[in-house]
């Protein structure tokens, strides 16, 4: 192969780069499926993502292909070869709740920083391994496997769109999703995905509670994803206007003494009470705070009526201040993958006939029994009267850290940046675990802050140019590995 200043090569497309991931970074395809029809089953917008996307392969004169809507992919490379190198992306974002210092589906360059919701997760990334690949076809470099960038549209919700793939098109030899940290993860968390749902029985009888006063919760609203630590929460609660004015005064006592931001006003004798917390990603509940657990929790000392009680006591028993999942009997962690999360994502009651429910987003390593957690789950919400739907299940992820692939991205990735190209585990689950051989591989680096799913996602300019070196050296390296020796070896 002829020497190759790859970085060069980068920096010369720099501001098309910039040009085309600005544009599919304006186009807001977070799920949606009231909008969606044939062809388009997450919604108008996520499909208007995956078009532009393949609109621009075709400008590319790459091999493109839409499955239904689900996925889609963009494909260069010798096409009589039986097996192909994935690199596996996604289109869809997650809502763009909170405050934004600009709107998130505008994007805007400030101090080297190009902000937007799906900047970092998974957009940018997208695009840099897009023009990787375009750098790999554009200097006529010798590959001997297809490589092929597929398109995902479902990644942040259940991943329908992956198994959709995997049943209609043969699954790649290797590859990597570049969906998560630099340098490499070669193992993923399992998860389990449920709805609790709370069997009202309709009884306007008597109270429950410890006394503080006689209320009624009529709504509680918390959350957006279930992948996201929600960042704000509401109630409202009816009663006696002097007891929603104690209650009031309690509660601005209670975020005072936990350093909290809230507000209470009373309105045609109801009150609504806010509770703003910080947004985090579902994979690491710790590092955010729960809005709608910490409601939950001011609300614990008040009676309601038996729904409501029911509603409140489960959520708080088992899953206030402990993202670990031992108050509710499954907590567990080994060497590899570390410990267990429980992230309650979305939580809504209604007095009404609608329904009452929270999501629970669980990540467990290898040493985890995931269906013994399952039945430990349904038995202890049991007793407050939910019921759990049947979860998503989704097994853990490991590739042998000896393996020839990691072997190669490893090289790369040290070459490059001069850093220790140290194997990582996660809990957050990406497209890398639906290949036999397949891995995490950037686009976040070391020390940099993870703002995925927060308020002011960005990526830095200088890391995504980065990465694209880093990704047009894997997708030539990869493409040219003898995967027949790589079978034998293994």
């Amino acid at each position: 192969m002829k020497s190759v200043n790859w970085t060069e090569e980068v920096l010369r497309r720099k501001e098309a780069l910039l040009s085309d991931l600005t544009e599919l970074l304006k186009i807001p395809s977070v799920k949606d499926v009231s909008t969606g029809e044939a062809g388009k089953p997450m919604g108008r917008e996520i499909a208007r993502a995956l078009e532009f996307m393949l609109g621009l392969a075709d400008r590319e004169q790459w091999r493109t292909c839409s499955l239904d809507g689900y996925a889609g992919y963009a494909e260069y490379g010798p096409a009589e070869s039986a097996d192909y190198i994935g690199v596996l992306c996604h289109l869809d974002v997650v809502p763009a709740t909170g405050p934004w210092n600009s709107p998130p589906f505008e994007p805007e360059v400030r101090d080297g920083k190009l902000y937007a919701r799906g900047a970092i997760d998974d957009k940018g990334p997208t695009m840099a391994a897009f023009y990787a690949m375009k750098i790999v076809k554009e200097l006529s470099l010798p590959l001997k496997h297809r490589v092929r960038i597929i398109f995902g549209t479902d990644e942040e919700h259940t991943m329908s769109c992956m198994e959709y793939y995997r049943r209609v098109e043969k699954m790649p030899v290797a590859g990597f999703a570049p969906d998560a940290d630099f340098p490499i993860i070669h193992a993923e968390k399992g998860q389990i995905n449920t709805r609790i749902v709370l069997q009202k029985s309709g009884d306007a009888g008597e109270q429950m509670g410890t006394g503080q006063g006689i209320v009624e919760l009529v709504s509680f609203h918390s959350g957006s994803a279930a992948n996201m630590v929600p960042e704000s929460a509401e109630a409202a609660v009816t009663g006696e206007l002097p007891l929603l004015a104690a209650l009031a005064g309690q509660f601005s006592d209670y975020c005072n003494g936990n350093r909290l931001k809230g507000t209470a006003s009373v309105q045609d004798g109801t009150l609504v009470l806010t509770l703003q917390g910080k947004a985090a990603h579902g994979m690491e509940p710790q590092l955010g705070v729960n809005a709608g657990l910490k409601l939950i929790h001011f609300l614990r000392d008040y009676d309601f009526k038996p729904d409501a009680q029911h509603f409140i006591a489960c959520l708080d028993e088992y899953f206030y201040d402990d993202p670990a999942g031992r108050r509710i009997g499954i907590g567990c962690e080994d060497e590899i993958m570390g410990p267990l999360t429980v992230n309650v994502g979305i939580m809504r009651y209604a007095a009404s006939s609608e329904p009452s429910f929270a999501y629970l987003n669980i990540r467990f390593p290898l040493v985890a029994d995931e269906l013994r957690h399952v039945e430990t789950i349904r038995d202890k919400v049991g007793k407050y009267r939910f019921a759990m739907e049947p979860p998503i299940l989704k097994k853990p992820h490991h590739v042998a850290k000896d393996h020839p692939m990691i072997a190669a991205l490893q090289a790369i990735y040290h070459e490059e940046t001069s850093l220790e190209p140290e194997l990582l585990t996660t809990g957050g689950g990406t497209y890398a675990s639906f290949l036999d051989n397949g891995v995490a591989f950037g686009a976040l680096f070391p020390g940099k802050e993870n703002v995925a799913h927060q308020t002011d996602e960005y990526i830095e300019i200088e890391d995504l140019l980065k990465a694209t070196v880093i990704y047009a050296r894997a997708i030539y390296e990869l493409a040219n590995l003898d995967y027949e020796l790589v079978y034998l070896t293994n």
